[in-house]
């Protein structure tokens, strides 16, 4: 875990710095977490059904996604570095989600997480639904709220793995059947009132900050949310705030204003302060940067190409396709139909490994056939778009009821490195075999993203395919030496790369090529620079 800024005692434009130490930290928060049952009203819960963050923001400089995966992958096809998690408390109506948005947009960064406390409220007994049900639960309480389930969530998110996160339900007061999936990023916001009021939550906090607004201007916020969105009267909402509202701030969570580095007085209101976060976090991030192409040029080279490796038996006749699909001067139309009859034979070629079982049938003539049939559950295809695209209709030519997932990944302009936009990926995919599709691979950085997505969702990685028409020595060492029982199946390797991670001799920028488009200003080969492994 990062250090806290360290700027004790000193007032910037009304943010204070606050230098708690780690040993105080303990004993506070041993002091804020009274035994349940202090004999203070419940208060009836207010906030409307939780709803799903949106998976992009858009702002003045960018679009920045909220689920997506971090470009932080190191030869190993892992996380290099964990995410930096910040969390963001204070009172109802504080400002805090404003606040979020303020550093998401000053930040700058592709990749952010935004995890709700809101969405962690354990389940209830039907005892306690039946409380509830009477506006007789008391919500605000800290053992309200499944504190094992955030740590679990927020430690998997920093590893950059992938998170089921329930979708609670405050109308039947339970958590949906469906939970929303969630990728690790460069940067993870974890918000709410009760944001430190667990020890092994704080640990993983690499800044905390409480938002801290004044009492009266929480309650005008309350009163026209409640009785513009929620259609309560004046003398209710007020009732509610003085017998529940206020007395949980009072007890709960305002003495955790104590722990935290930064307080944010006015909120949204104190730019001055949020440029300081953003300031120290951007320093924080700089550390992390890692040049994943770089990395993956360097290793495991001068190696023999592994046994997980099967490429197409070099015929004349592939070999003669070969020299129609990588001659420049080939139409587009010739290097179409080329390269469909190369895919075709890749993806027959690919079939062969999956796994088959003896069995026997009955021909026309009363007569039994001792043959082979497919042993597994089903079989989808994953392409990754945009250039894996084009093996999907061989694939579906040569498999029956095939279901097709897609995956987009395109590399950051500024930082060359591969980043996730876009996944749609069929229900249950755990239990099929997956032929993953590209149809270039050079370094192997995008392959190895698009994998790591595969096993996130329980694909075994040795049911996982990775097809391509073409790959570098440099990709095929990258992809089997991150995961070594992932089969890769391609017609042809070549030997190297250039500086700009280019094959060498290679066969152009194939997306372009095949969809007739123009080529980037540069003459970067999209597939194996902009968008593909």
């Amino acid at each position: 875990m990062s250090s806290p800024p360290a700027y004790p005692g000193i007032r910037i434009s009304g943010c204070w710095a606050l230098g708690a130490e780690g040993s105080s930290h303990a004993e506070s928060l041993d002091r804020l977490l009274p035994p349940v049952g202090t004999g203070r009203s419940p208060r009836k819960r207010t906030t409307s059904q939780c709803k799903s963050e949106p998976p992009l923001l858009r702002t003045s400089k960018r679009t920045i996604y909220t689920a997506g995966r971090p470009p932080w992958y190191n030869e190993h096809g892992t996380q290099s570095k964990e995410a930096f998690a910040i969390g963001l408390g204070g009172g109802s109506a504080s400002g805090k989600t404003t606040v979020a948005r303020m550093i998401i947009e000053a930040l700058d960064v592709p990749w952010v997480v935004l995890l709700s406390m809101d969405s962690f409220y354990k389940v209830l007994t039907t005892q306690q639904q039946e409380q509830a049900a009477h506006n007789n639960f008391n919500f605000d309480h800290p053992d309200a709220f499944d504190f094992d389930l955030i740590v679990s969530t927020l430690k998997k998110l920093k590893q950059g793995k992938s998170v089921k996160v329930p979708v609670y339900d405050f109308t039947t007061h339970s958590r949906k059947k469906d939970w929303k999936t969630l990728y690790g990023a460069n940067v993870i916001i974890f918000e709410g009132i009760m944001a430190f009021a667990d020890k092994t939550l704080l640990e993983l906090l690499d800044m905390k900050i409480f938002v801290d607004t004044d009492s009266d201007i929480r309650l005008v916020r309350r009163l026209r949310r409640d009785i513009s969105e929620r259609g309560r009267d004046i003398e209710g909402v007020i009732k509610q705030y003085n017998k529940f509202v206020k007395p949980a701030f009072d007890q709960y969570i305002q003495p955790t204003m104590r722990v935290a580095d930064i307080v944010v007085p006015w909120g949204s209101g104190n730019t001055v302060a949020i440029d300081l976060i953003v300031q120290h976090m951007h320093s924080q991030l700089e550390e992390r940067e890692l040049s994943v192409r770089a990395a993956l040029a360097s290793a495991h080279q001068c190696h023999p190409l592994p046994r997980t490796l099967s490429v197409l038996k070099s015929t004349p006749q592939v070999r003669g396709m070969h020299t129609i699909i990588r001659d420049k001067e080939t139409s587009r139309d010739e290097f179409i139909f080329y390269s469909k009859r190369l895919m075709r034979l890749l993806i027959e070629h690919a079939l062969s490994f999956l796994p088959f079982q003896d069995c026997v049938v009955q021909t026309p003539q009363g007569q039994d056939y001792a043959g082979k049939c497919y042993a597994g559950k089903q079989i989808t295809g994953v392409s990754i778009l945009r250039a894996g695209e084009t093996m999907e209709p061989a694939l579906r030519a040569v498999c029956k009821d095939v279901r097709i997932g897609t995956i987009l990944i395109q590399t950051n302009q500024l930082t060359g490195e591969p980043e996730l936009h876009y996944l749609r990926l069929p229900k249950d995919i755990s239990d099929d075999h997956v032929i993953l599709m590209d149809c270039t691979v050079s370094t192997g950085a995008a392959a190895m993203m698009a994998v790591r997505v595969l096993l996130d969702h329980d694909v075994p990685e040795d049911k996982i395919f990775l097809l391509s028409l073409l790959m570098a020595e440099m990709g095929v060492h990258s992809v089997a030496y991150a995961f070594p029982r992932v089969r890769i199946i391609t017609t042809a390797v070549d030997k190297r790369v250039n500086d700009l991670f280019r094959i060498i001799p290679g066969i152009g920028n194939f997306g372009d090529r095949y969809f007739g488009t123009d080529a980037a200003p540069d003459g970067s080969d999209e597939e194996e620079v902009a968008s593909t492994s």
